[in-house]
């Protein structure tokens, strides 16, 4: 998708100024796979807009790795958004994927935009809404749901997002994510797989479908 139609897409209703603006402004770029996009106390400079790709955004604790969400095509970092109202400092890492594109918005001009045209405010805390909801139903998962169901429901919403029917992903990379350790994921898919639930393979997990 052109830059153009992207931002069109993304900003319906906007003026020709604000188009004008965003194409002016905005900085549009690639990022490698693996590439980290910002570091928990980096000052934030631009407010993210993914264009094409995937993003993980996460924390680390005593160097463990604790997941809040990832950023799919169309969708921003609202934890990077909150930050431009108090310190500017980051709290989360970033980190692509796959190659992804993004358009970066300057705060600066960002802040101004958003007395100008008070809709954007509502398409960011829409986000912001739709974040919380998710890190509620995480936290909901966590305590109430067994493992097993949540190693699952992690290959679906993988395969969901890739788009693809097998998933390529470490055991260690689901035990990291899951907060749990790589031999319970390990006996957990070895589990499934005399079920029939899945296939693994050198290519990655599957998930059989239902008969």
């Amino acid at each position: 998708m052109a830059n153009s139609d992207f931002i069109k897409t993304k900003f319906e209703n906007f003026d020709q100024h604000f188009y004008r603006q965003l194409e002016e402004y905005a900085i549009f770029t690639t990022v490698d796979a693996k590439q980290e996009l910002i570091a928990e106390g980096e000052k934030v400079k631009f407010i993210p807009l993914l264009i094409k790709g995937s993003v993980k955004v996460y924390g680390l604790n005593d160097g463990k790795e604790l997941v809040y969400y990832y950023i799919t095509p169309g969708e921003s970092c609202i934890m990077t958004f909150s930050t431009i109202f108090t310190d500017k400092i980051s709290r989360i890492y970033a980190i692509s994927e796959e190659k992804s594109d993004v358009m970066l918005l300057p705060v600066p001009q960002f802040l101004n935009w958003l007395q100008v045209y008070p809709q954007l405010n509502q398409i960011f805390f829409m986000e912001y809404d739709s974040r919380y909801r998710f890190m509620m139903e995480t936290i909901n998962k966590i305590v109430f749901q067994k493992l097993d169901h949540r190693v699952l429901e992690f290959l679906q919403e993988r395969i969901r997002r890739t788009g693809t029917d097998v998933v390529k992903v470490s055991h260690k990379k689901i035990a990291d994510e899951l907060g749990t350790a790589r031999e319970v994921v390990s006996r957990i898919l070895k589990k499934f797989e005399k079920e029939g639930l899945i296939i693994q393979s050198p290519s990655g997990i599957g998930i059989c479908e239902k008969r």
